[in-house]
């Protein structure tokens, strides 16, 4: 593979992030702030949001895919389906970007523009991130040059990531202006960005000589997929087939719990870093573990990677569940009092948790292989196989900041729909009242203030440790359900060997 087809497929997460990021921190500032969405409007938008992001997956990914289930081969064959999925990027790529200015002009009522722009968004987005997914097992089945596309990827999303330090200082929800400028121009780049890299990618595959050799392995190919009657008919079969093959299963629940594990951190990081180190380290210290959680997860994937070409992509991802298991476990037993290690621990459990993430793109291409080897298909179904992953994981971002709340409620004891303010001031005026009808053997009334003080010190202590006990036990529990389905997953070692040269063998040509 040429490394100019590398670059191109990298740069797509570059433009990807610049976009995505900007969205994923002030979307919901400026609705609230700057808009002034309604509160009924804004849950009933979030919703519906909700149900669209985890039904589009799916329904995409079937759209895009249900036509490589039957044997059409001379329409279906490597290079068609290499093109499809470039015409998709090609399309959508710039789409994506106009959705993304539609955020920061207010053109609607704010109910309105908030689902309409919310859907949009996620629909151009989730298209784009099948078909850019779905190359990956496309473009090559071989693991090292799958290696070397992600770790493209994951250069250009950390430069993709150093925007966000841009839009933090123009951003003014008071000042609005020079934000939507700046928003302007990143969808600029991001429009021509698509567009100029998906065109080199295309004009490569135009002018490559992969014609011919697919030509010779279409007519060398015998077909053992079973026609499907209709859409309905193969979706079922697609279903049962999937069903039946354990690693897609066992993948799946660990996914499950990653995708859980994910958004977890993200949901509560900042408070974390608020309530166990705001007062012991410095604002400083705490922003730049804010900002360091948000792009060493692309640069650390970078050095994983090139360990999964090493090792394999399936023992780096063991090690890394371990690693986080240990490392729960050490911190637990030093408690919270060693700031600086307390620090390490919640940063880079973020990091190498989001790390994590970014190297099950190669697990599932593995899968689409094996998929393609038991079920004897003509065509690799990658999008789908992507789109079933996303749509079964959806469950864990959900879950997340429920059980999150649960758990955090059951530790601290405490109501977190309530504010710190509300919370100090109730706690010290119950204090106060009660104390006021309280005195000692001599008649003496006790310093109210001091007791107070004392009395809402150790609740604070107490909501410490139960954060801390948050922080600790959430890890360890993913490690050990991780480890658990991560040792019955056996596409590894000689089997993804096996699985590779009989893929090799069926109709493949690596561009």
């Amino acid at each position: 593979m040429k490394n100019y087809i590398a670059l191109c497929y990298g740069s797509i997460s570059f433009f990807i992030n610049i976009l995505h990021n900007i969205f994923l921190i002030y979307h919901v500032d400026v609705f609230l702030n700057v808009y002034k969405i309604d509160k009924t409007s804004f849950w009933v938008g979030e919703i519906i949001f909700l149900i669209w992001n985890s039904l589009n997956d799916p329904i995409f990914g079937w759209i895009s895919d249900r036509k490589y289930l039957s044997n059409d081969h001379e329409k279906n064959n490597s290079f068609n389906i290499i093109a499809n999925r470039l015409n998709k990027l090609h399309i959508n790529g710039p789409l994506l970007s106009i959705t993304f200015i539609f955020f920061w002009l207010s053109w609607s009522f704010p109910a309105i523009q908030f689902v309409v722009c919310l859907c949009l968004y996620d629909g151009f987005l989730t298209m784009i991130d099948l078909h850019h997914s779905a190359l990956l097992a496309d473009l090559s089945i071989s693991t090292e040059i799958r290696t070397k596309l992600n770790m493209h990827c994951s250069v250009f999303s950390a430069l993709g990531s150093m925007f966000v330090f841009v839009s933090y200082a123009v951003w003014d929800k008071d000042n609005f202006f020079p934000f939507q400028k700046f928003c302007f121009l990143v969808a600029i780049i991001a429009f021509f960005g698509f567009y100029a890299s998906v065109k080199l990618m295309k004009n490569e595959l135009k002018h490559s000589t992969i014609h011919e050799k697919i030509d010779e392995l279409d007519e060398a190919t015998t077909a053992t997929t079973t026609l499907m009657r209709d859409n309905k008919d193969a979706m079922k079969c697609f279903i049962k087939q999937l069903s039946g093959q354990s690693n897609f299963l066992w993948f799946t629940a660990m996914n499950l719990v990653q995708v859980f594990h994910c958004h977890f951190n993200s949901n509560f990081f900042p408070m974390f870093l608020t309530v166990l180190l705001g007062e012991k380290t410095s604002p400083f210290v705490c922003s730049l573990l804010l900002g360091v959680s948000f792009i060493a997860p692309h640069l650390n994937n970078i050095y994983f990677l090139i360990l999964c070409r090493k090792y394999g992509a399936y023992d780096v991802i063991k090690y890394l569940f371990i690693l986080k298991l240990s490392f729960a476990i050490l911190v637990f037993f030093c408690g919270g009092q060693n700031v600086w290690l307390l620090a390490f621990f919640i940063a880079s459990n973020r990091i190498f948790t989001e790390g994590t993430c970014k190297l099950l793109n190669l697990v599932i291409t593995d899968l689409v292989d094996e998929d393609v080897v038991i079920n004897q298909r003509s065509n690799s179904v990658s999008a789908l196989m992507f789109g079933v992953v996303a749509f079964l994981s959806k469950p864990g971002q959900t879950m997340a900041p429920v059980i999150g709340t649960v758990l955090l409620s059951t530790f601290t004891g405490r109501d977190i729909f309530q504010t710190r303010t509300n919370e100090m001031r109730g706690v010290k005026n119950i204090d106060i009242i009660s104390l006021n009808h309280q005195v000692d053997d001599n008649g003496n009334v006790p310093n109210i203030a001091h007791n107070s003080d004392t009395a809402y010190t150790n609740q604070e202590n107490s909501y410490q440790d139960g954060v801390f006990n948050l922080l600790i036990i959430v890890p360890v529990m993913c490690a050990i359900l991780q480890l658990f389905f991560w040792f019955n997953f056996t596409l590894h070692g000689k089997k993804l060997s096996q699985i590779k040269t009989l893929r090799a063998s069926l109709k493949f040509v690596s561009v």
